[in-house]
């Protein structure tokens, strides 16, 4: 039987599927790129939720994109509105595929919240395979879009206190 080498039974990305049990002896990749995620969403500026995005090649040995969520480009720094879903940002999906080379397939994302269902279309169309989230947004719709089309969400959240 095959264990995932992080732990998380979720996690069913083929770098993380190994014969030999967990490795808790270094801080998982995932987490690692999951962190980076976090620290992006530190530069929204959007005024409800701040998100951070990192999208990867399949074998996680390249970053190629990062975003975060707010406004367009040499628009203000701030919202367009405070309605909750109206505010205007960009959100940080949008914001790291736009980036990301189409040529490239099957892509990893790492994203703070789980995506809405408008990022979850994108990324489907994008050529994600994996969306690993730390945390669940309030609409659980972008979630269940992926995982009808295929795409594996991955709740990961295990280690977020483990090696700092």
């Amino acid at each position: 039987m095959t264990t995932p080498k992080d732990g998380v039974i979720e996690n069913t990305h083929p770098l993380n599927l190994v014969a030999d049990g967990p490795d808790t002896e270094r801080i998982p990749l995932y987490e690692v790129y999951m962190r980076m995620a976090e620290e992006l969403a530190k530069r929204s500026t959007c005024a409800r939720l701040q998100v951070g995005t990192v999208v990867t090649d399949a074998r996680m040995e390249n970053v190629l994109a990062i975003g975060y969520n707010g406004n367009a480009t040499g628009l203000p720094n701030r919202c367009d509105s405070t309605v909750p879903g109206n505010c205007g940002c960009i959100h940080s999906e949008v914001n790291a595929l736009v980036k990301a080379p189409g040529s490239v397939k099957d892509k990893v994302v790492f994203v703070t919240n789980s995506p809405c269902v408008m990022c979850a279309k994108l990324m489907i169309n994008s050529g994600v395979t994996h969306v690993f989230y730390r945390s669940a947004y309030r609409d659980p719709s972008g979630g269940e879009l992926l995982t009808s089309a295929g795409v594996i969400p991955v709740h990961y959240d295990q280690w977020k206190d483990a090696w700092r």
